[in-house]
């Protein structure tokens, strides 16, 4: 018996991995996360699985749900959204699963940063504007932010910033990163990216706040800051990776 945490995606049936699939078509007991997973990401369970939502449970409750299963021989797939090793709330249960002996593993998700930068078409670490993407958060009623993790200080690098959890933190967000990056900045807050309900507001630091809120969106969104989202795709230097005179070792120079 082993539990299964999967990586679900950002929300469309079809985003999740192949291998991800096919533990939910074996898997006789399915517990996932149903405020941010779709219910349509388990019409490939057995008609016979036990599919539990874990939105209202406790962590007692949902690890009761392992133990009971482990006590039958039954696998289980644990779906999270997007990747397990972001913000999923796995770490604690594979805690409580390392002290009652239940083996488990991990199958890793498209995480929602790659999938919101797929939707707005673009690449997020351009040659001379930006090659880092720093993935953090804001403290809102969750757990505080580690010492020495405050946004402003990311912020400094100039790096394409991906803050997750943060929609209801816009304010402070646009306050904390508009001395760094100037009113201009494109920014980009980006909801349920793959679901039906789909929706990609793009501004600048200057006008993001007001044009979200216009969308009413409060929840469920991703915010993306960087010179790396706007104009600059257009005037960035090209990688040296494909240049005519970079040679390596699949591609020798010729003598």
């Amino acid at each position: 018996m082993t539990v299964h945490f999967i990586g679900a995606g950002p929300g469309a049936a079809d985003l999740i991995t192949v291998r991800g699939l096919r533990l939910i078509e074996r898997c006789p007991v399915c517990l996932y996360a149903g405020s941010l997973v779709p219910r349509e990401i388990l019409a490939a369970a057995r008609p016979d699985a036990r599919i539990v939502d874990t939105a209202g449970l406790t962590l007692d409750e949902i690890v009761e749900h392992f133990a009971g299963a482990h006590r039958l021989g039954l696998d289980v797939a644990r779906l999270h959204s997007g990747d397990p090793s972001l913000y999923g709330a796995t770490a604690e249960q594979m805690r409580r699963l390392d002290a009652l002996g239940i083996p488990y593993d991990v199958t890793p998700g498209v995480p929602s940063f790659a999938a919101a930068a797929a939707a707005l078409g673009c690449e997020l670490t351009l040659p001379e504007v930006a090659q880092t993407v720093v993935l953090t958060r804001t403290a809102t009623r969750s757990s505080p932010m580690p010492e020495g993790e405050a946004l402003e200080r990311f912020a400094a690098t100039g790096a394409t910033l991906a803050i997750h959890l943060s929609a209801p933190n816009l304010a402070h967000i646009v306050r904390v990163l508009t001395p760094h990056y100037g009113m201009d900045c494109p920014a980009v807050v980006a909801y349920r990216v793959s679901w039906p309900e789909e929706r990609l507001i793009r501004g600048t630091l200057g006008d993001i706040r007001e044009r979200v809120k216009a969308a009413a969106i409060t929840r469920t969104a991703l915010v993306l800051v960087g010179p790396a989202l706007g104009g600059a795709l257009s005037t960035a230097s090209e990688s040296r990776l494909y240049a005519a005179d970079h040679h390596h070792l699949l591609r020798p120079r010729q003598r």
